[in-house]
């Protein structure tokens, strides 16, 4: 099969997640208003995935499309376990919980790496691009390079960070001028940024 551009893959991720909340496909309407595009331009992404292969429509009519593999193919889609909040600002207690799954094309991920998603909380890390209630992809592992964007825990809470380790402590650099930079002896890595998804 041909490769997906990052909007295809975006929107076969969105479909796939649509099918199995509700049992039907959304309409092309219902695709172009998720993503703020024309319905001309969602027909045209519709029509690329069913000619790559990725999708197929029994005929015209609303909501007949189906994917032409299953939502549970690994080789196709995959499941990242959103597990509640983190702070782009002051950190805060970490919540562990179980807040569903969220559909992303394999191919978006690292191969043999584990991802699980938080929302986030807070505007410390916007010149990043990041943003209140955006969610947050994010690699695990327990260590980063300077300068990468990291889920840590300073003081049994949770905040998302730009990581710098300088001689004798860590820093935690916010992408906001409002806020200071957070500095400690003691943090844990929960993992890195791998990617930002956003709802319009």
């Amino acid at each position: 099969m041909k490769d997906l551009t990052g909007r295809q893959k975006e929107i076969l991720s969105f479909i796939a997640g649509y099918l199995k909340d509700h049992s039907y496909p959304p309409t092309i309407r219902e695709i172009a208003d998720h993503y703020s595009i024309s319905v001309k331009g969602a027909y045209d992404h519709i029509t690329a995935l069913r000619r790559k292969g990725f999708l197929k429509q029994a005929d015209k009519r609303p909501r007949t499309m189906e994917l032409t593999h299953s939502v549970n193919d690994d080789s196709i889609m995959m499941e990242i376990p959103i597990l509640g909040s983190v702070a782009a600002g002051i950190p805060i207690l970490a919540e562990e919980n179980f807040d569903g799954n969220i559909l992303m094309h394999r191919s978006m991920l690292k191969k043999n790496k584990k991802y699980f998603a938080l929302k986030i909380k807070g505007d410390s890390m916007s010149g990043a691009g990041i943003l209140e209630g955006d969610t947050a992809i994010i690699e695990k592992q327990n260590t980063v390079r300077n300068g990468e964007i990291a889920v840590a825990v300073i003081d049994e809470a949770v905040t998302l960070k730009r990581f710098f380790r300088e001689s004798s402590r860590i820093k935690l650099q916010s992408e906001n001028p409002a806020y200071k930079p957070m500095y400690s002896q003691d943090v844990k890595i929960l993992g890195r940024l791998s990617g930002i998804i956003r709802s319009y």
